[in-house]
Parts: C-alpha cells; sequence; structure tokens
C-alpha cells in the first residue's frame, strides 16, 4: 500500500468523523477504505494513527452497517478476514487451524452481555453460572509453534490468520520456546501451539539504554520491539531482543492416526496445564478461573488498578468460556470465536491534533508551553490540555500547530505527547516559535533569559504578579506549609479580590470580609483561620521551602534550618557558609544568597513576622540524633503498594 501524506490525511480525518457520528450506507465503501489504511499502519508500518478503541469503534460501525445491509457485503472487506501481518520478507506458511481474532469489550455491561449470548448459544439457562478462564492479554505479537513427533519442526507469525511468515529459525533462537517437548506421553504426534511474544518491560528500558548509547534509534514500545523483533533477518539479533512467548492455547493436536485429541480435554484450565508441563512459559493456572462472570467482572477491576505493576505490558484481558464442550455449542464467526471476547482496558493512547500553545509562568518564572488539543478521551477522562515542558521536548518531538499528534497518559495519569504524525502533514502546518519575550504580559517586553544547563526559558523580571501568585500557590500546598483548606481555587480567588498580593498577606487576611463571600460560613472560616494559626507554627525548614527560592527543597532547607536560630540571620550569610554544609552546593548557595540580599524579600519576612509567624528554629528544625544500635538504624525501607491511610509520599 502507498499513501501519498494528503491521503493519510484525509483517511485520519475521515476516521475522526465516524468517530462522532455513524457512518451511512453510502459511505461504507470508504469506511473500509479507512479501515485497511489503519491496519496497515499499526500492523505493517508499526506505526498507528489511531487507538486500538478507536479502531474498534470505526470496525463495529462497519460491521453493525453490513449486518444491517448483507447484500453489500465484500469478500475483501476488512470484516470478511482477520488483519494482516505479513510483510513479505519471510516465505509464507499455512497455519494447522486459523489463528482468529477476538471481539472487544470495555465494561462490566459489555461482559454481562458475551454471559447472556454464551448462555443463548448453549441452552443454559440465564440463573446458572458458567466458568470462565481470565488471562492477561498481551501486547505483543503472536505465533504460532507447530511440534510434530516431540519436536519443534517451525513457527509462524499470525500473519492473515490463515497463513504467516516462516520465523523458524528466529524462534529456536528463544529460551521461552522448546525445542522439544513431550507430546508423546500425551498421545499426541502433531501439535499447534497458540502464544505472544513479549518483552518484559525492564529489559526493554535496558535494550533502549544500549540503543542510546550506541546512538541509534530507540523503539517506540515492548510492543513493536517483539513483534519487529521475530523478523529480525539475523537469528542472533532476534535472540538479543529478550523476547519472550507466553502459550495461551492448544489450538490443534492429533494423534499418529490423525484423530482430534483435543476433544479429550475437556477444558481450557486443562489445556493451560498441559501446556505448562510441557515446559512452555503459561500464565499462572491458579489464577485462571472464575466461577461466573461477576468474578470475571470484579478479576478485570482488579487486574485495570494493578496493569501497570505487572513485568509485560498488557492491554487488557481474555475471558474463554472454561468448558470445551460449551465451546463447541458457541462456535465461531469467520473474524472470532463466539466463546472468547477480549476485555480491553481504557486507551492508553489516542490521537488528536494540535490546534494551539498557551504560556503559563511558574513559581520561579519558568515559562512552561502547553498544547491546547482537540478534546480527546483517554482512559476514562476527556484531555484537552498537555503540558509540553520546555523548547527543547517541542524540538525533539519536532512538533507543528496543526499536527496530527500521538498522545498518552503517562503512568496512566499524566497526559503525555508521545510523537506528531509528521507524515500526515499537508503543508497547512506551522512550526511551533518558542517566544523571546514574556508571553503573559508581552507589552512591558521582558525578554527572556536561559541560565546554562538548563532547558527552562524564565520570566526574570515579574511585572505583572504571576509569579507571585504560583508562589502563594506553593506556599500553601501540602508539601509546604500545608495550610488545609485553602487550595489553589481560594487563593486565586483572593487574588482576584485584591486581598493577596504576596506571601505575607496570607497571615494578615481580614475573616469578616471572607465570610460575606459567597460559598463561605463560619464554620468554613473558622477551619481556615485555624489552619493558618496552625501553619504560623511550623518549623522553619518548611517555610524556608516554601518560600520558591529557585532549587531549595526539602532536605537543604533542612540542613539550613538546623543551623540559624532565627530565618532573617541568613540576611547576613556568605554563600560559602552555605557549601560548608554537606550536600549543598555552590548553585542552591548563590540562589538563597541572593534571595536574602532583596530588600523586598526581607520587608515581605518581617511583615510576615508581625503578622504572628514564628521565625525562630523548632524542635523539629534541630538535629536528629541517631542512635546507633536502634533496630532501624542504616536501613532503607521500601514501600511497594498502597497505604490504607496515607499516600506513599
Amino acid at each position: 500500500m502507498n499513501y501519498t501524506a494528503t491521503e493519510q490525511r484525509q483517511l485520519v480525518d475521515q476516521s475522526k468523523t465516524w468517530l462522532t457520528r455513524e457512518a451511512t450506507i453510502g459511505e461504507i465503501e470508504a469506511l473500509r477504505q479507512a479501515l485497511r489504511f489503519h491496519e496497515w499502519r499499526y500492523s505493517v508500518q508499526n506505526d498507528p494513527v489511531l487507538s486500538d478503541y478507536e479502531y474498534d469503534q470505526l470496525y463495529k460501525q462497519l460491521e453493525a452497517l453490513e449486518t444491517a445491509h448483507p447484500s453489500v457485503i465484500t469478500q475483501d472487506s476488512p470484516t470478511q478476514r482477520v488483519s494482516s501481518d505479513l510483510s513479505g520478507n519471510f516465505p509464507p506458511i499455512r497455519h494447522l487451524t486459523p489463528m482468529l481474532s477476538l471481539d472487544n469489550s470495555y465494561d462490566a455491561e459489555d461482559l454481562l452481555k458475551f454471559d447472556e449470548s454464551i448462555k443463548k448459544l448453549t441452552g443454559i439457562e440465564p440463573s446458572e453460572s458458567i466458568a470462565y478462564c481470565v488471562e492477561p492479554k498481551y501486547d505483543g505479537g503472536s505465533v504460532a509453534l507447530v511440534y510434530e513427533n516431540d519436536l519443534l519442526t517451525r513457527a509462524a507469525t499470525r500473519g492473515n490468520g490463515t497463513e504467516g511468515e516462516d520465523i523458524t529459525l528466529n524462534a529456536r533462537t528463544l529460551a521461552s520456546v522448546p525445542l522439544s517437548a513431550p507430546w508423546s506421553d500425551a498421545n499426541i504426534t502433531i501439535a499447534e501451539i497458540r502464544g505472544e511474544a513479549v518483552i518484559r518491560k525492564d529489559r526493554f528500558e535496558i535494550i533502549n539504554k544500549r540503543r542510546s548509547e550506541s546512538g541509534k534509534e530507540l523503539f517506540a514500545n515492548p510492543r513493536n520491539s517483539a513483534a519487529g523483533g521475530l523478523r529480525m533477518k539475523k537469528a542472533s539479533d532476534t535472540r538479543d531482543r529478550g523476547i519472550e512467548i507466553f502459550a495461551f492455547q492448544l489450538g490443534h493436536a492429533v494423534d499418529q492416526d490423525g484423530r482430534d485429541v483435543l476433544q479429550e480435554i475437556n477444558t481450557h484450565e486443562q489445556q493451560i496445564n498441559l501446556l505448562a508441563s510441557m515446559g512452555f512459559k503459561v500464565h499462572d493456572p491458579s489464577e485462571l478461573v472464575c466461577k461466573d462472570i461477576h468474578e470475571v467482572i470484579k478479576a478485570a477491576q482488579q487486574w485495570e488498578k494493578k496493569r501497570g505493576e505487572y513485568p509485560y505490558e498488557i492491554d487488557g484481558l481474555v475471558i474463554k468460556v472454561n468448558r470445551r464442550d460449551l465451546q463447541e455449542r458457541c462456535g465461531y464467526t469467520s473474524h472470532h470465536p463466539r466463546w472468547a471476547i477480549a476485555y480491553k482496558f481504557k486507551a492508553k493512547q489516542a490521537t488528536t491534533t494540535l490546534e494551539r500553545v498557551e504560556y503559563q509562568v511558574g513559581k520561579v518564572g519558568s515559562i512552561t508551553p502547553v498544547a491546547k488539543v482537540t478534546p480527546v478521551s483517554l482512559a476514562g477522562v476527556t484531555v484537552s490540555s498537555i503540558s509540553m515542558h520546555n523548547e527543547e521536548f517541542i524540538l525533539q518531538k519536532d512538533l507543528h500547530l496543526g499536527d496530527q499528534i500521538v498522545i498518552e497518559r503517562a503512568g496512566d495519569v499524566i497526559p503525555y505527547i508521545v510523537k506528531a504524525l509528521s507524515d500526515l502533514r499537508v503543508g497547512t502546518e506551522t512550526p511551533i516559535r518558542f517566544p523571546e519575550y514574556c508571553p503573559i504580559h508581552p507589552v512591558d517586553k521582558i525578554k527572556l533569559v536561559r541560565v546554562e544547563d538548563e532547558a527552562a526559558w524564565r520570566c526574570p523580571n515579574c511585572t505583572c504578579g504571576i509569579q507571585n501568585l504560583q508562589r502563594m500557590i506553593f506556599h500553601v500546598s501540602k508539601s509546604a506549609m500545608d495550610i488545609d483548606g485553602f487550595g489553589k481555587s481560594i487563593v486565586e480567588r483572593f487574588y482576584d479580590l485584591g486581598w493577596l498580593r504576596d506571601i505575607a498577606d496570607i497571615y494578615n487576611l481580614d475573616y469578616d470580609q471572607i465570610q460575606e463571600l459567597e460559598g463561605f460560613g463560619s464554620k468554613s472560616v473558622d477551619k481556615l483561620r485555624s489552619s493558618i494559626n496552625q501553619a504560623k507554627k511550623n518549623p522553619i525548614s518548611r517555610l524556608l521551602h516554601s518560600l520558591s527560592i529557585h532549587h531549595l527543597g526539602k532536605r537543604a532547607s533542612q540542613l539550613i534550618a538546623e543551623r540559624i536560630d532565627h530565618v532573617l540571620d541568613l540576611s547576613t550569610w556568605q554563600p560559602e557558609q552555605f557549601t560548608n554544609i554537606k550536600d549543598i552546593g555552590p548553585v542552591v548557595a548563590r540562589n538563597v544568597s541572593d534571595w536574602f540580599t532583596q530588600e523586598s524579600n526581607i520587608d515581605m519576612l518581617r511583615r510576615m513576622e508581625s503578622y504572628g509567624v514564628d521565625l525562630h528554629q523548632k524542635e523539629a528544625d534541630r538535629p536528629v540524633e541517631l542512635v546507633q544500635d536502634a533496630p532501624l538504624s542504616g536501613k532503607t525501607i521500601l514501600f511497594t503498594g498502597s497505604l490504607q491511610q496515607m499516600t506513599r509520599n
């Protein structure tokens, strides 16, 4: 397949349109063409421009249209075949039985409907329970391994489901693929095993680190690295990728007379146990079986929470009817087995358009570019803004206004731009130019500065007050003075009212005036007053950290607080006095020294003290005397998982 950039962009735009509305009968052929394009980008190019979820929605639209209008179905429709990963680099090899795709589900309601359909197909009463096997859906490359007379004779990629590419020599280099297995002990002469090629996440990080050190382009993700690794021209390169094969099904098994031995295996659980006994890597059989669909739903919810901790990339679960006789009753469509379904986790990646860039100023003047994108649903939330961190990030990603971009939620939380789809550009996109002057108040023409060895550009002389606002927001936060009930929105509200101009004003609020505001009652005002009064007694180590002095973190603040009686003592300190403290370097020393030489900062501290903030050293500031023979002395403690009543921090 060959597509021009314009054609690719049109197909992506068309796809996005169909995601927000239903396609019509007249658009069926265009919808098919779009799906073929996305299959090619995903399976052959290893460079998708839609997330799995978005592709599935398009596929379901076409499937529904063809079901409603069967006369328009053609043999080359994407619904009539399994997507292909054939690239022509390896000889084709035919599978003993077809490797079909799976239908998809996304929530508990979909799973309940699946359970209902299984009961209708098998004639089981709605009140009865069906046992299911639940396995991780590994995000890698599917393979088929054939054994004859106990020996591995061939291996193939999934291909188009009917035939794949011969990767026998490469598969033989993988330690997780037995070169021989005692199939004859189970009266099996010919066996075909289905498996998924994956790379451990930690192994993938090591591979990329080595590539970086060698000046090579980094791999995008473990899936592409595993799928591509199966097709290496040199078998030794496949071995070096650290690929592992998880066996998930015995697809074909006959004895020496050609009789189907699978009929003697009563459950999928028994299949997995048999594969394990033959020496194959399988998912823990003890975790497989759920007694009914409600246990499946509970397992799916638990898996979705812990997916980030799993050592391999997984994008969902595979749910299979456990009993083989029920599987036979359910049967197959041309596309998928009716007795199995994939439960897809919420999308980790999505595609959208980079519409414009806005700039934010931080508490130390750092200018942060924020991408404003066409709103898109990702992992259960709608994303419309994404931090681009700094100018270097924009240049490294080669981001343009108008680009189609791939985004994900890093750690399933923070939106992150993975890449721009540069080959979809049609000429209307424009490079992003980082501002030369402060973008918040451009009238003042304050030229941005960049310190050597730092990535951020900064506004060195704030005249609009935004930096003070950000400092006050940080000052009241949990990691600083921890003023309960004084959140970001309240700081911004008081700032807009003119009640706050710098940190000292926080401790001189008019509580009677606050109580007159909408949304504030006597209880909330009393709580705010109490929290602020409590903060006045905080250790000075917290106070120093809360002042937003560049590079002055919690540890350095504690080290300094140990050595002074009063915060204003620092106004006479020279940089050398700071660097004489172990673990405090010249950059922190210079920044703190400079801050305390500015009269406006000293004036602010004096006003804070006049409002009742205690600037004297507290007991918590004094050095801790270590007990050498204490039970935990010299030990490092690592927390994993989650705590019931506290965050890990």
